[in-house]
């Protein structure tokens, strides 16, 4: 015996509350027998004294995993390791807390992956009416992630107010879905448990190994025996296979392909947490202090690991038992830890729209995310005017905040101009449907709300300037004042960075905050900071704020606010000498500060665009001075919600152009392109694309040039990665 060991179990376990045992939840015989050896064990590496006094480790036999739950919470049972999927019900569901979480060799998460014969035909897109074996019901890999690709892509139809089960029930030709036995009888049909009336005796479909086709072996060895066509399995047990066995399998992967077992790191349909163990809330700290020794003595470093394995399996003829065999070390969670921290943002607003805490009213409600007074304004006359699924405006302080809301599952779609939008992909958000600015909006179906195309016409980023400024043109912008839609704008942040803004002071910098404030001698650019703050005005009244807010309160924001910005407040004071902003409704922008007397007298004669070649030229001629093509706003969301906010919008541009309220138009409300560009003719359907592929190559390529040397506290906050954290 090591000194050093037994030395440190007594100091972690010799504490008065530690006098009982400690009681482990397993499911299943050699699972009973891998606890049973752990507690000799631990009685081995103790002195008879202190072992006495301490007392022991005791080993819970129940018949699933559900039955583990329920006995912890009712104080039968102590502690258990669970699929994430299962992690998160007993949190929510039972009270129960996390205090470890299972970590691989490459990090927190794992990788599901679908896997067939390499006889089949069968792609991602393909497996209505197949016959599908799951490794268990809600979990990650085997649920979880496979029906939120599937969803996220329209593939699996799910009605409002029907069941998940039942939809998933209609779309597979039988499942084995162990643990879905009160879901419905087409969950179970093709598993092959012992039945029995009585709970202790029956494994039919249950979370236990004495099903046969339970956890990620059962799975495939369901589709090994001919019940199944497609396993959804972790990509950790794929190492486990003979290399002759590798090559019977194939990966479907979620560009409709085959791909080999190898390939699980491209060809899969998501990542999301590991295993954790669960324990009541008042015996955490003990719990802790058990697993802490536990691992310094058996884990895959321990001092005593020739004694008893802890991530080993291999002795009991069954895999993954107490932890997953392929579990490099437990990470001992800090007390009173958030759940979405443990499992991610990602992750935790998946299960939700899985409605994995069962349904409730909040499903059937879209909530819009708005970034300022006139913005809440229009979205509230819209929740008025809808007819169909109820509509929630809620507020966030800038679009980045709205991406934020979005992935904390706080609100649940926006449309974003091309920059946020690739901060947005970057974050795990998708496209739902694209704003089309073209002349007509063609139906491709019988009714006039459905619209799909590829040609996505763009808008264009413009310099515009006063008629009577002739000393300012392009390469001469040097100690100019400018004037910025905001900070990450296409049209104000990210294209005028391509240009030669001043022949000394455009070089040396890739970072569109350090360029800007370097040639312009101050500015308007909200969002930003210092010197580009120096000639924004705040909002007053109702939207009364402090200058430079990321938001149309501020009212030099957006298009509309850059017009305002270089013509100047009323009073003729804070204005730039140029501005930036984007082509469309320039006209009927400067008509309406005219009208609404802002700025009386100016009309669109007075002000000329800029062209990157030095020259001047009316406003009428963007087509050929212009600073580059912006790809068209998306309304981006959470994968899982795709179906569901896009039918809302398409019942949305139903309604009658008699009506009071227009989508696409905001000056009513004092701004231009409130909740939507005022340019949007339609909303097409792009969910089926990637949103790299609206954005296009050249852009995306600048954005992203852009974002690897310029900090973004948003990006900074998506790239949490709960895979690696721990």
């Amino acid at each position: 015996m090591m000194k050093g060991v037994s030395g440190l179990l007594i100091f972690l376990l010799s504490t008065a509350v530690w006098a009982k045992k400690m009681r482990w939840c397993t499911v299943s015989e050699p699972e009973q027998r891998k606890c049973a050896d752990l507690a000799k064990a631990l009685l081995a590496v103790l002195s008879p004294a202190t072992a006495t006094s301490l007392g022991r480790l005791s080993c819970v036999r129940t018949y699933s995993t559900a039955d583990c739950l329920s006995r912890i919470r009712d104080n039968k049972a102590d502690l258990v390791t669970l699929d994430a999927g299962e992690v998160y019900s007993a949190v929510k569901q039972f009270g129960l807390t996390a205090v470890a979480k299972e970590i691989y060799s490459d990090g927190g998460c794992i990788r599901a992956v679908a896997v067939v014969r390499n006889t089949s035909s069968l792609d991602i897109r393909s497996l209505k009416g197949s016959r599908s074996c799951h490794s268990g019901a809600r979990w990650t890999s085997g649920w979880s992630l496979p029906l939120g690709h599937l969803l996220s892509r329209n593939y699996l139809p799910w009605v409002e107010g029907q069941p998940l089960s039942q939809a998933v029930s209609a779309f597979f030709n039988g499942s084995c879905v162990p643990g879905a036995g009160h879901m419905g009888h087409s969950l179970c049909s093709q598993c092959q448990g012992q039945r029995s009336y009585v709970p202790q005796r029956n494994s039919y479909c249950e979370t236990s190994h004495n099903e046969p086709f339970y956890h990620n072996q059962g799975a495939l060895r369901c589709l090994q025996s001919g019940a199944g066509d497609v396993a959804f399995v972790d990509h950790s047990m794929l190492g486990s296979l003979k290399d002759s066995e590798k090559d019977e399998y194939r990966l479907l992967c979620t560009d409709g392909t085959q791909a080999p077992l190898s390939s699980f790191s491209t060809c899969n349909l998501g990542r999301g947490p590991g295993g954790g163990v669960v324990t009541r809330v008042n015996l955490r700290k003990i719990a802790r202090r058990f697993l802490i020794a536990a691992q310094m003595a058996f884990g895959k470093r321990g001092k005593e690991r020739e004694r008893f394995q802890l991530f080993s399996s291999s002795a009991y003829g069954v895999s993954d038992l107490m932890f997953r065999d392929v579990t490099d070390k437990l990470s001992i969670l800090q007390e009173d830890i958030d759940i979405s921290q443990v499992l991610g943002l990602d992750y935790v607003a998946l299960l939700k729209g899985l409605r994995h805490e069962g349904s409730s009213l909040e499903d059937s409600v879209v909530r819009w995310c708005c970034i300022s007074h006139a913005e809440q304004e229009k979205c509230e006359r819209w929740a008025l005017s809808i007819k169909s699924d109820p509509l929630v405006c809620v507020r966030a302080s800038s679009m980045s905040d709205c991406i934020e809301q979005i992935k904390r599952d706080k609100v649940d779609a926006v449309s974003l101009d091309a920059t946020h939008a690739f901060i947005a992909g970057k974050c795990g958000l998708v496209p739902v449907v694209t704003e089309y600015y073209g002349a007509k909006c063609e139906s491709t179906e019988a009714g006039d709300s459905y619209f799909e195309t590829k040609d996505l016409p763009p808008v264009y980023s413009v310099a515009v300037a006063r008629r009577s400024s002739k000393s300012v043109y392009f390469g001469n912008f040097g100690g100019r004042r400018s004037c910025h839609s905001h900070v990450y704008s296409p049209a104000g942040w990210v294209l005028p960075l391509k240009h030669t803004l001043s022949a000394e002071h455009n070089k040396g910098s890739c970072e569109p905050n350090k360029v800007y404030s370097k040639v312009f001698w101050k500015g308007c650019m909200p969002g930003a900071e210092d010197s580009m703050c120096k000639v924004c005005v705040g909002g007053t009244e109702e939207v009364a704020t402090k200058r430079c807010t990321n938001n149309h309160n501020e009212r030099y924001y957006g298009n509309m606010g850059a017009l305002r910005c270089l013509v100047g407040d009323p009073s003729g004071k804070s204005f730039g000498d140029l501005a930036f902003m984007e082509h469309h409704n320039l006209e009927s922008n400067i008509k309406y500060l005219n009208s609404s007397g802002w700025a009386t007298g100016f009309f669109a004669q007075d002000f000329e665009l800029l062209c990157v070649d030095g020259r001047r030229a009316p406003l009428t001629e963007w087509k050929t001075c212009n600073l580059g093509a912006i790809p068209p706003n998306i309304v981006m969301t959470r994968p899982v919600l795709t179906a569901h906010i896009y039918d809302f919008l398409i019942k949305s541009q139903e309604m009658r152009p008699n009506s009071d309220f227009s989508l696409f138009e905001s000056q009513q409300y004092g701004e231009s392109d409130l909740l939507f560009k005022d340019a949007t003719q339609c909303l097409v359907h792009t969910s089926q694309m990637d949103y790299h592929s609206i954005l296009g190559e050249d852009f995306y390529s600048q954005a992203e040039s852009i974002f690897k040397c310029t900090h973004s506290d948003i990006l900074q906050f998506c790239n949490q990665d709960v895979c690696s954290i721990f």
